[in-house]
């Protein structure tokens, strides 16, 4: 009686130890599970609203004349020793020297050769020599009549030149035909531009932006907008870092920003790059670019 009574107690012993450690591992499995289950808030770009530069802008093309320019055609025969041209040379310097005079400079510039060709009658060969004055490019462009109203002498441009492909030279608008032309149905502008440094060549072709109406406004980058058919949402950022589904009214782009009409305010906090991480009125871990 007393062997079956201590047997039967170690197998309730031996059972409870088993549930013991079964309900052991459960609640420390639960524990772990639910730790490790919860993903962290995802880390995503964000952007504080600010003040930035808008303006519509034309494009086009025109090529670059120089401020002054003159060609000499020299007869090889005439030249009192070897032809030996400097880079630039100033107003009232000896460009050439011939046999029966000197070619003087009228003004500073750069010089260089045309090409060396036939004389129109047959003779000896010819020469034929360039004096530019760079310092100041112009070029004339065609706008579309469409832009008639608002080209303005002054107005600022932006040009560029394949030569140097990463630069953007400034200018204004000089100047503009009184008349639109009837064949191109466009109205001819005349632009300048400072060119100090003489890396605009006369002959290149400059690709043109000419702006207008200008003004600053609330911006933010094109890569948080979203387009809902005709309406434009962002997720603007809120307390505790939460995200709120913000519809807003654009305006123009530029550069990689879109304008804010309504619907934020300057120090808003928006996220800027990643929306397809987010989870609408989630969480989010902010991070600063």
């Amino acid at each position: 009686m007393k062997a079956s009574k201590k047997i039967l107690s170690l197998i309730i012993v031996f059972f409870l130890i088993i549930a013991i450690v079964i309900i052991a591992r459960t609640m420390i499995g639960n524990h772990f599970k639910k730790k490790f289950s919860k993903k962290p808030p995802p880390g995503i770009i964000v952007f504080k609203v600010a003040e930035k530069y808008f303006s519509e802008n034309i494009e086009s093309f025109g090529t670059a004349i120089p401020k002054k320019t003159e060609s000499f055609r020299i007869q090889k025969n005439n030249l009192a020793s070897e032809l030996k041209l400097q880079n630039y040379v100033d107003k009232g310097a000896v460009i050439v020297k011939l046999k029966d005079k000197n070619i003087i400079a009228p003004f500073s510039g750069i010089l260089g050769y045309r090409g060396l060709t036939e004389d129109v009658l047959g003779s000896d060969n010819s020469i034929i020599i360039t004096l530019d004055d760079s310092s100041i490019i112009y070029a004339d462009l065609k706008i579309p009549e469409a832009f008639a109203s608002v080209i303005k002498k002054g107005l600022p441009i932006d040009a560029k030149f394949s030569g140097y492909k990463n630069k953007i030279y400034k200018g204004e608008v000089d100047g503009f035909s009184s008349r639109i032309n009837a064949d191109t149905r466009s109205l001819l502008t005349r632009i300048k531009i400072d060119n100090e440094k003489f890396e605009l060549i006369p002959g290149s072709l400059l690709e043109v932006t000419v702006k207008y109406n200008e003004r600053s406004s609330l911006g933010i980058p094109d890569t948080s907008v979203m387009l809902e058919g005709d309406n434009a949402y962002v997720y603007k950022v809120i307390e505790n870092n939460n995200v709120n589904k913000t519809k807003i009214e654009t305006g123009i782009r530029n550069k990689g920003s879109v304008e804010v009409i309504s619907g934020l305010n300057e120090g808003d906090i928006i996220v800027a790059e990643g929306l397809k991480k987010i989870n609408p009125k989630g969480k989010i871990k902010p991070i600063n670019k």
